[in-house]
């Protein structure tokens, strides 16, 4: 295989990033672009022995990078975000290429909120600290120790800001970091290696290593000496690297599937209400945070549909390059399938498509919204994650509430209401880790992100990441019995 692939006039390697090296692998696996089913390149597709050698090189380099003081790795985390601001268009070409998100997206928001995580996390970082507390005279110090090697496996919807909600506070940490990106967006995992390495991060505090699911991941997730596993996907991949890591008791940081609702009271401004539920369709509607449920207000349904219907028909479908383009392809042709399957049954099942409800051409599915739909059928339990919503009415607060906690999932909600003490009322019922009221997909670092029931086991953001990728230390001292006399 050629050891570099170019990506609208971006070169970029397709090895392992192993131990401050790069390293190839006797087989490849073939990267494609969803904008027109284009092949990329070859890349390196590793195993066993790769997810080995990026432990072992994560292991050695440790122990002196646990050492480094919080202000050197504050200083080399920056040096990361320069390096990031830096070269902000190629690795929003490269990403939009890789997986199909908007570029106008990644030069605007994405790419300069990649850098914003490492600078966010290397600032934290210096003012993270637990005042000292007295119990009977003794004094209580609590310290976050670096835990060790980390593995992130990351998705592909958005390979390198979410790579980096993990990378940089694990680093931030002292601990250091094997990343496994998605097989299907795997390219700006790579650029982010050469990026942190002319940064000035040392040889193996970073590796990168890609391969295809179980045949590299089961060896990661297994491994004795990893310390903490962070993971983004699905709940089925969840349960079998929760099942890998048993054996080690290692710690793990879920972020899984969604099935989210958003509710639209009838005293909610009713044209923010319809924008927010047309934006459920960012990214081809590949959003795990997606209100993909639209639970209305039975008096405002009819107008609350017909606004809807005007205004998602109006997205403009294409090529995610083009500055006009709303909504991109969605990630892969099984991707594709599986959205037309869902459809496709709930269709059959009784449901009716007021819009989409079909593919277009290459991997574009149509927006699609579906009425007509029980609340206990699939399209409705399972998540799509494609550009398929569903509509459903309800009369009163508690009619709302239980259908927007009936679901095993519990990622996160959306409230569009005029009524303050009715948004109190409803947010307090609900079962999600993150709760939107009047608005959707602000993001705080240092606000805890993470999912409840079965869309994910823990929280990151801020403090609650330290608490993830830290060991944290109690030292208690007694306020007498030191020995002066040394002589």
């Amino acid at each position: 295989m050629s050891d570099n692939i170019t990506v609208a006039g971006v070169s970029v390697d397709a090895r392992h990033w192993i131990g401050g090296r790069r390293v190839a692998s006797a087989s490849t696996f073939t990267d494609h672009s969803p904008i027109d089913g284009s092949a990329l390149g070859e890349i390196a597709r590793g195993g066993p022995a790769e997810a080995e050698a990026a432990v072992a090189a994560a292991r050695d380099a440790f122990p002196a990078w646990a050492a480094t003081s919080r202000a050197e790795r504050a200083r080399i985390l920056h040096a990361i975000a320069d390096g990031v601001e830096k070269r902000i268009e190629e690795l929003a070409i490269v990403e939009t290429t890789d997986n199909g998100a908007l570029l106008r997206s990644h030069r605007r928001g994405v790419m300069p909120r990649v850098a914003h995580n490492f600078r966010f996390f290397a600032d934290w970082l210096l003012r993270l600290d637990h005042e000292d507390f007295e119990t009977r005279g003794h004094t209580n110090h609590v310290s976050w120790d670096p835990a060790g090697p980390c593995v992130l496996i990351t998705p592909w919807n958005a390979p390198l800001m979410l790579a980096t909600w993990k990378v940089a506070p694990a680093l931030a940490a002292g601990d250091t970091v094997v990343l496994k990106p998605a097989e299907w967006s795997p390219l700006t995992a790579s650029l982010l290696a050469d990026i942190a390495a002319e940064a000035g991060l040392p040889a193996g505090v970073l590796n990168v290593v890609q391969g295809y699911g179980s045949e590299i991941g089961d060896a990661l997730t297994s491994h004795p000496d990893v310390r903490r596993i962070s993971f983004t996907g699905s709940v089925p991949t969840a349960k079998r690297i929760a099942a890998s890591a048993a054996a080690n008791l290692t710690p793990l940081s879920l972020e899984l599937g969604g099935k989210s609702p958003l509710l639209v009271f009838a005293d909610a401004d009713l044209d923010l209400a319809v924008d927010l539920a047309v934006e459920q369709y960012d990214n081809a509607g590949q959003v795990c945070l997606a209100g993909t449920r639209l639970l209305v207000e039975e008096p405002v349904a009819e107008e609350f549909t017909r606004r809807f219907v005007e205004k998602a028909t109006a997205l403009r479908q294409g090529d995610p390059r083009d500055e006009g383009t709303d909504i991109g392809p969605t990630i892969h042709p099984r991707q594709l399938e599986k959205i037309d399957g869902f459809v496709r049954r709930a269709v059959a099942a009784g449901a009716r498509a007021v819009i989409g409800g079909h593919p277009g051409d290459g991997q574009y599915y149509a927006p699609t919204l579906l009425t007509g739909v029980a609340q206990d059928s699939e399209i409705v339990q399972e998540e799509v994650f494609g550009p398929v919503l569903t509509l459903q009415t309800f009369t009163g607060e508690d009619e709302a509430v239980r259908l927007a906690n009936d679901t095993r999932f519990g990622l996160a909600a959306t409230v569009a209401t005029g009524d303050r003490e009715r948004a109190e009322r409803v947010t307090a019922r609900l079962v999600a880790g993150t709760v939107w009221v009047n608005c959707f997909f602000v993001r705080d670092l240092q606000a805890p992100f993470g999912g409840s029931r079965q869309s994910g086991v823990g929280r990151e953001g801020g403090t609650w990441s330290f608490d993830f990728y830290c060991d944290l230390k109690n030292t208690v001292t007694a306020p007498e019995g030191w020995n002066q006399d040394h002589g």
